[in-house]
């Protein structure tokens, strides 16, 4: 019987139980993507409180990605000794790291103005930059010390775009079918793979983009099995419209269940769940009736950093965590009810 206090060993990563904390924004950064005390803070508690695994917040590849303010950035040298102590701090805690690597647009800067490319209108060359910044940053969270990176390909931010027909009306080898519109991404996985093999190689993709005309439980199925191919490690479903309201344990919890089940069955991938868990028995019921490997929780982490430690308590325990949102409104996204929590 698996349990989600399991030992889990996945390529270039061992972790002590399936409980991940899933990436989430914090809008801490500065415009260059140094991070503060108070993402330090944030990111001990996490690794007192007995995650198996934490995921960083969304961490942009390029210095010009203004698509909003607040990003964690590895895309510049000088940043590396900052999240070089992150990392430290996690594992002198006993705890594993990895960075989520994403792009929000990719921009084009002319006459010190930065105008946004949209995908029909980038050139190949265009494409293969943006490759090379991936690789590149991956090379910097090697040096920084994470465990591995995670490629964010959901939530419409740029990759969820390209990969989607709603945005993607190429017509060359980019675009077209599902195969095409993901070769972007699976040279993005290729050459991660070869420049650091030593990395685990997670993946966040949408499950369906929840929208007619975009991308759905089917091919988000055969994306999974190419980026599979290609050398991914993991795969996190999510997708668009997350982190649904009024979430009660064994009522309406594991809503990316069905798509993340059928994404499972399709490779041998290991699969992480995020999306609505809140109880252990239905976690470990999802890990034994299903081929889901890990769990993943944002919100509830938000609640209480130290849900893990609390559940190995009492396997009974209930989360705080009512699902109200409220944490998207406060500064670092921090929970409304909670000692830390200060108002814009």
């Amino acid at each position: 019987m698996k349990d989600v206090f399991d030992t889990v060993g996945l390529r270039n990563l061992q972790l002590k139980n399936r409980l991940v904390r899933s990436a989430t924004w914090e809008a801490l950064a500065t415009r260059d993507g140094k991070i503060d005390e108070q993402t330090y803070q944030i990111y001990r508690e996490l690794a007192d409180g007995g995650v198996g695994l934490i995921i960083t917040g969304f961490t942009s590849v390029d210095t010009d990605d203004v698509y909003f303010e607040g990003m964690m950035r590895l895309a510049d040298d000088d940043t590396v000794p900052q999240y070089l102590k992150l990392t430290d701090e996690i594992h002198a805690r006993g705890g594993k790291i990895i960075t989520q690597l994403a792009l929000g647009g990719y921009y084009l800067r002319e006459d010190d103005r930065l105008y946004e490319r949209q995908i029909d209108d980038m050139t190949k060359e265009d494409i293969q930059r943006v490759i090379e910044m991936f690789r590149q940053v991956a090379l910097r969270a090697e040096r920084a010390g994470f465990d591995g990176v995670q490629i964010h390909v959901a939530h419409f931010f740029f990759l969820s775009r390209f990969v989607s027909p709603l945005f993607n009306h190429r017509n060359d080898e980019y675009g077209g079918t599902s195969e095409r519109r993901a070769r972007i991404v699976i040279a993005i996985i290729k050459a991660i793979r070869e420049t650091t093999p030593h990395l685990h190689i997670s993946m966040k993709i949408n499950g369906s983009d929840f929208t007619p005309g975009g991308n759905t439980p089917k091919d988000a199925v055969l994306m999974s099995e190419l980026y599979a191919e290609a050398g991914a490690d993991s795969i996190e479903i999510s997708g668009n419209g997350t982190s649904v309201g009024s979430i009660h344990a064994h009522r309406n919890e594991a809503y990316f269940l069905p798509i993340a089940d059928a994404v499972a069955q399709a490779t041998e991938v290991p699969v992480i769940l995020v999306g609505g868990l809140r109880s252990v028995d239905t976690m470990n019921t999802i890990l034994n009736e299903t081929k889901v490997q890990l769990l993943s929780l944002s919100r509830p982490l938000i609640r209480e950093p130290n849900l893990p430690n609390l559940w190995k308590q009492d396997t009974d325990y209930i989360p705080k965590c009512v699902s109200c949102n409220g944490c998207y409104h406060s500064e670092g996204h921090r929970c409304v009810f909670s000692k830390q929590y200060k108002q814009f």
